[in-house]
Protein backbone atom coordinates (compact mmCIF):
# COMPACT_ATOMS: atom_id res chain seq x y z
CA UNK A 1 0.00 0.00 0.00
CA UNK A 2 1.49 3.49 -0.88
CA UNK A 3 1.28 6.50 1.64
CA UNK A 4 -0.45 9.60 0.02
CA UNK A 5 1.37 12.78 1.16
CA UNK A 6 -0.73 15.73 1.14
CA UNK A 7 0.12 19.61 0.44
CA UNK A 8 0.80 20.82 3.91
CA UNK A 9 -0.60 25.06 3.88
CA UNK A 10 0.63 27.43 6.59
CA UNK A 11 -0.18 30.59 6.95
CA UNK A 12 2.80 33.25 8.75
CA UNK A 13 -0.01 35.51 11.15
CA UNK A 14 3.06 37.70 11.96
CA UNK A 15 3.74 38.30 7.92
CA UNK A 16 -0.09 38.60 7.65
CA UNK A 17 -1.38 41.87 6.54
CA UNK A 18 -5.07 40.89 5.69
CA UNK A 19 -5.55 42.15 2.10
CA UNK A 20 -7.51 38.87 1.01
CA UNK A 21 -5.50 38.07 -1.62
CA UNK A 22 -5.56 34.28 -0.99
CA UNK A 23 -9.39 34.00 0.59
CA UNK A 24 -10.90 35.91 -2.56
CA UNK A 25 -10.02 33.46 -4.99
CA UNK A 26 -9.11 30.20 -3.07
CA UNK A 27 -12.38 30.31 -0.43
CA UNK A 28 -11.99 26.78 0.49
CA UNK A 29 -8.75 26.96 1.79
CA UNK A 30 -8.58 30.70 3.31
CA UNK A 31 -10.49 32.47 5.44
CA UNK A 32 -10.44 35.90 7.11
CA UNK A 33 -10.96 36.18 11.01
CA UNK A 34 -9.79 38.65 12.79
CA UNK A 35 -8.35 40.63 10.13
CA UNK A 36 -6.23 38.31 9.31
CA UNK A 37 -5.68 35.24 6.24
CA UNK A 38 -5.95 31.52 8.03
CA UNK A 39 -6.15 28.03 6.38
CA UNK A 40 -9.18 26.11 6.67
CA UNK A 41 -7.51 23.09 5.89
CA UNK A 42 -3.83 22.31 7.30
CA UNK A 43 -3.25 19.68 4.93
CA UNK A 44 -4.67 18.86 0.94
CA UNK A 45 -4.16 15.90 -1.03
CA UNK A 46 -4.16 17.63 -4.49
CA UNK A 47 -3.92 21.53 -5.12
CA UNK A 48 -6.11 24.16 -7.12
CA UNK A 49 -6.03 27.53 -6.27
CA UNK A 50 -3.62 27.02 -3.18
CA UNK A 51 -0.29 27.84 -5.23
CA UNK A 52 -1.82 30.91 -6.79
CA UNK A 53 -2.95 32.01 -3.47
CA UNK A 54 0.57 31.43 -2.20
CA UNK A 55 2.48 33.89 -5.79
CA UNK A 56 -0.12 36.39 -4.90
CA UNK A 57 0.20 36.72 -0.93
CA UNK A 58 1.95 40.70 -1.15
CA UNK A 59 3.77 39.90 1.84
CA UNK A 60 4.72 36.20 1.48
CA UNK A 61 2.73 35.00 4.07
CA UNK A 62 1.52 31.71 2.80
CA UNK A 63 3.51 28.27 2.45
CA UNK A 64 2.42 25.80 0.51
CA UNK A 65 4.45 22.13 0.60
Amino acid sequence: MRWKMGHRITVDQNKCIGCGACAAPCSDSFEMKDGKAHAVKSEVEELSCEKAAEAGCPVEAINVK
